[in-house]
């Protein structure tokens, strides 16, 4: 069934003060956006803030960058259908977090790199950058951008009966404006002003159902056990404890820690002191979400699981929690906080979408057009990255006319196809800093065996729907819980990235020269790109020690929570 079809059912009108309340969001949104545009001057103020953004702002665009509408719709629908566990991959990602800051940062400040391809680059060859810059384009366009505008028109359609079409046009439109008009520093401090309306929307809407509910005592009573528990067993079809500790936190590597829409927020911090800070902000915030997200759609199924507005399987489980949100907020919400919740709802959707835009135009400026015009002038690189912006755009709307015809069951296959793409790319950049003798022919050798075994896993799945296989060994592949393929691709790609490197000459040490732990006080070569000095002692002592205390807080909360929940 078509996922437009089923949210055709009541919404809500929106009142003067909704509107209003709408307006002075984009109004807010465009001023940052333009203020910025008149600030740009080069390449490295266009596309990383000019390396000068503090923590606060960082954390938040790292937050709302990650938490779209298809998060809204996602998160509290499995929380309908399951309960809690979705929650793992939400604390999780605060621990992962930790990992990009006290890990990787200071290599990729070090190495004064702008993009990931170029760091893949710098420690392993060209072809590793070409493979890694084209799967994030591609995957930005097929996947992100279309999931965003998909999730989005669910929601306004569903709330206040906005044409789905017509919504996704004008919100793709606005946020290319913002975006191509004042690069990542317009992205970064819309992001801030985002963060904060998405989670005063989320904190009054969870608030006002809990009251409704009656409590977190109600809550419980209103539903099974089952639901609260978050350790599940290795059997599980969704979330076995295996998959979630062992495959989830390399799907959460490649996003967080290699990702260039997530990473390019850190490489505009001012030091490194303000990256590390950036990353535990956000690792506290990342907490939320399982409360302010998923905890609705327990809510939504608490209060209206025999109104029938749920539908059912022979099995008893929720065929469609994606209404659990929209639900909320038609039933729950005055007008005024209607308002803010749609301006809640758009934030996410622009945050995410013009982060999208602002780093796939990063890649497409710097990883191929820089390298076909390497002596282009910076003013245009800049010219040519707000044309990338507006290609973007423009690809975006073409994706418009084909919203409607992504069915749940294919929206599910593109949160999952991640699965499938990250496992190469979290081994060639963990195992790429930790172990100096791998080379660039191991590297690319195993990106490539990860793309087939991942290709291979998607292709059948979609043929699997069609026509049922029954041979053993394909149904062997197919019925695997996706995280523990994940987990497969990972120990496969290890093996063919050691075999092959030792089968293959060793690189030279003064090519690694600040790219891995063994080499990280080697004097690096910066005569192909600008210098930026950057200490790895750049953070005072007094930073340092706040760092670390409130690392130690940060994961004795995901802890204590895991355990209280277990």
């Amino acid at each position: 069934m078509m996922l437009f079809a089923s949210m055709a059912v009541t919404h809500r009108s929106l009142a003067p003060l909704d509107i209003a309340i709408i307006v002075v969001y984009f109004a807010i949104v465009f001023g940052i956006g333009f203020y910025f545009a008149g600030k740009e001057r080069t390449s490295e103020d266009y596309f990383l803030a000019s390396r000068n953004v503090g923590w606060f702002a960082i954390g938040a665009s790292l937050f709302v960058s990650n938490i779209s509408t298809e998060h809204f719709i996602g998160l509290a629908g499995s929380g309908a259908t399951s309960g809690l566990a979705v929650g793992h991959f939400e604390w999780l990602a605060c621990l992962i977090l930790l990992i990009l800051g006290w890990v990787f940062v200071p290599f990729y400040l070090r190495s004064n790199v702008f993009t990931m391809p170029e760091f893949l680059e710098r420690r392993f060859n060209r072809s590793c950058s070409v493979y890694l810059a084209s799967i994030s384009i591609l995957a930005y366009i097929f996947t992100k951008i279309s999931v965003h505008l998909y999730a989005a028109a669910v929601v306004l359609e569903r709330v206040v009966g906005w044409d789905p079409m017509t919504a996704a046009i004008i919100l793709v439109v606005a946020t290319g404006i913002y975006t191509i008009a004042g690069g990542l520093s317009a992205v970064i401090y819309t992001d801030l002003v985002q963060t904060i309306i998405l989670l005063i929307g989320a904190i009054i809407l969870t608030v006002v159902g809990l009251h409704e509910v009656g409590g977190f005592d109600g809550l419980r009573a209103a539903l099974p056990a089952h639901y609260f528990s978050m350790i599940k067993p290795i059997s599980h079809p969704e979330f076995p404890w295996t998959g979630i500790f062992l495959g989830a936190p390399i799907l959460g590597i490649w996003y967080w820690c290699t990702d260039q829409v997530i990473v390019q927020r850190v490489l505009s911090a001012k030091d490194e002191g303000h990256a590390k800070a950036a990353t535990i902000f956000a690792g506290f915030l990342k907490v939320l979400p399982v409360f302010i997200l998923v905890l609705p759609g327990l809510i939504a199924f608490a209060l209206y699981k025999d109104s029938g507005i749920f539908k059912f399987g022979a099995n008893g489980a929720v065929l469609n929690g994606d209404i659990a949100y929209p639900t909320l907020i038609i039933s729950l919400l005055p007008h005024g906080l209607v308002g803010v919740m749609i301006a809640a709802l758009i934030a996410a959707l622009m945050g995410a979408m013009s982060s999208v835009f602002n780093s796939a135009s990063t890649l497409v400026t710097l990883d191929f057009y820089k390298k076909v015009r390497p002596d282009a002038t910076e003013h245009q690189l800049v010219t040519f990255g707000r044309a990338a912006t507006g290609i973007l755009v423009v690809l975006g709307l073409l994706w418009v006319p084909f919203i409607k015809l992504i069915s749940a069951q294919l929206f599910i296959y593109l949160q999952s196809v991640q699965a499938y793409i990250s496992p190469p790319i979290a081994v060639c950049f963990i195992f790429g800093i930790l172990w100096p003798r791998l080379n660039g022919t191991g590297a690319i050798s195993s990106l490539l065996a990860g793309f087939v075994m991942g290709a291979t896993r998607f292709v059948l799945e979609v043929m699997d729907k069609g026509t049922r296989f029954e041979a053993s060994g394909v149904r062997w592949l197919l019925d695997m819980n996706f995280l523990h393929y994940a987990i497969l691709m990972f120990v496969v790609c290890t093996v063919v990235l050691v075999v092959v490197s030792y089968m293959t000459p060793a690189p030279a040490r003064e090519k690694l020269a600040g790219l891995t732990f063994a080499t990280v006080d080697d004097k690096i070569d910066t005569t192909a790109a600008a210098v930026r000095k950057v200490s790895l002692r750049s953070e005072t002592l007094l930073e340092h020690r706040l760092n670390i205390a409130f690392s130690a807080v940060l994961v004795a909360t995901v802890v204590g929570l895991w355990i209280y929940f277990r």
